[in-house]
């Protein structure tokens, strides 16, 4: 049997790239076919980095070939990546580095309650063990708790010199250093601020701080898609972001807005994934049973909607709230499924931080302005 070019260029007709509204063959994404009796190679170019996508283009071209042209058709798909060249913008303005640090990534979630800052405190402490420099910011300023979790609270952040100025040291435990709004408020005081007041509070924990060297900045952002969020990627160049959600469709339909924040063209902070936090419950009388209470899978089946990786789920455990409320996170125990789930997924963040500065340029913060009363954002 000879395979045919033509037939196959043909077939590939019928794939189309997402979001160019063309086919793979008219959009050039093919670059070249060659057939050796029952055997074909095709050369393909993508302009996305993420491994899901690769794998899906992969499968494509293969089930297509064979449908359409041979089922006994031996095919070889190779994947080139190149990102398109992003255009320069006279506006754009750079965002503040923080030298020594390597990676910010910001942990969002659409809705409260779905453990954000669990999820945030359990990735700070797994990526300590595995022996990265790690700092969270809670940015949450209307309801800190990295503190509680991290068993500071009545700590109080100590004032160092550095290079001749004053600098705020931040609070260390488990390896992670932390600094919140929490430590600097009552407990039982509410933070009433407007906008510009928060703002200039979490500048004040970002800039004048003595971070040192870190490999992680983990940003725990408060729920939603608001004021605090735009502060956050005006002041910074951030890495990527991980969304926290469960499975629940009230919290997906947030979620959804989430993801939707950072892909915006003018804010363009690479999603580096989402996490599915109260995946399932499984009885310690009956560890071979799931039950799952919240719906079943529905953060992984999002993310595979919005084509993002899915970096894993977390359990509901009693074990993961009772070692927040005490100050030692659950991802800290040894030999647990917990530890276990944790660890999965920071690898997997880990990863996709690693294959987003391979494959894309750095993040640039985003300008903002205000026309009118309205909220304008720029590149």
């Amino acid at each position: 049997m000879k395979l045919n070019k033509q037939e196959i260029l043909t077939a590939l007709q019928g794939i189309s790239v997402a979001g160019e509204g063309k086919n793979m063959v008219e959009s050039g994404a093919v670059t070249n076919v060659m057939t050796f009796a029952d055997e074909v190679v095709v050369d393909v170019t993508i302009a996305t980095p993420a491994l899901h996508i690769k794998k899906r283009t992969e499968a494509d071209i293969i089930k297509m070939i064979q449908e359409k042209v041979s089922a006994e058709a031996k095919v070889q798909v190779n994947i080139k990546v190149e990102a398109p060249a992003k255009p320069s913008n006279p506006n754009l303005i750079k965002g503040k580095a923080i030298p020594g640090i390597k990676n910010i990534v910001a942990v969002a979630s659409g809705k409260g309650g779905v453990g954000k800052s669990t999820v945030t405190a359990n990735l700070a402490v797994t990526l300590s063990k595995m022996g990265f420099k790690v700092g969270i910011l809670d940015a949450d300023i209307y309801g800190p708790s990295i503190p509680i979790m991290f068993d500071v609270a009545m700590e109080r952040p100590l004032s160092v010199n550095v290079d001749g100025k004053s600098k705020m040291k931040p609070v260390e435990n488990y390896g992670v250093k932390v600094l919140s709004i929490g430590f600097f408020t009552k407990p039982d005081q509410a933070v009433i601020w407007r906008g510009p007041m928060a703002a200039k509070a979490l500048n004040q924990l970002i800039f004048d701080a003595a971070w040192g060297e870190l490999d992680f900045m983990l940003l725990d952002l408060p729920p939603g898609t608001g004021d605090i969020h735009l502060s956050i990627m005006q002041s910074l160049p951030i890495t990527g972001a991980v969304i926290v959600s469960t499975p629940q469709n009230v919290a997906l339909a947030d979620a959804r807005k989430g993801v939707a924040m950072f892909q915006q063209e003018n804010i363009d902070v690479p999603v580096l994934g989402m996490i599915e936090n109260m995946a399932y419950f499984t009885p310690a009388e009956l560890p071979e049973n799931k039950y799952y209470i919240f719906g079943r899978e529905g953060a992984k089946h999002l993310a595979e909607d919005l084509k993002i990786p899915f970096l894993g789920g977390i359990p509901l455990v009693q074990s993961i709230r009772e070692a927040g409320d005490s100050g030692h996170p659950a991802a800290l125990q040894t030999a647990t499924a917990v530890e276990e789930a944790f660890e999965e997924i920071t690898k997997n963040v880990v990863s996709e931080t690693v294959r987003r500065n391979t494959n894309l340029p750095p993040t640039e913060a985003i300008k903002i302005t205000t026309m009118a009363g309205c909220s304008a954002v720029k590149k």
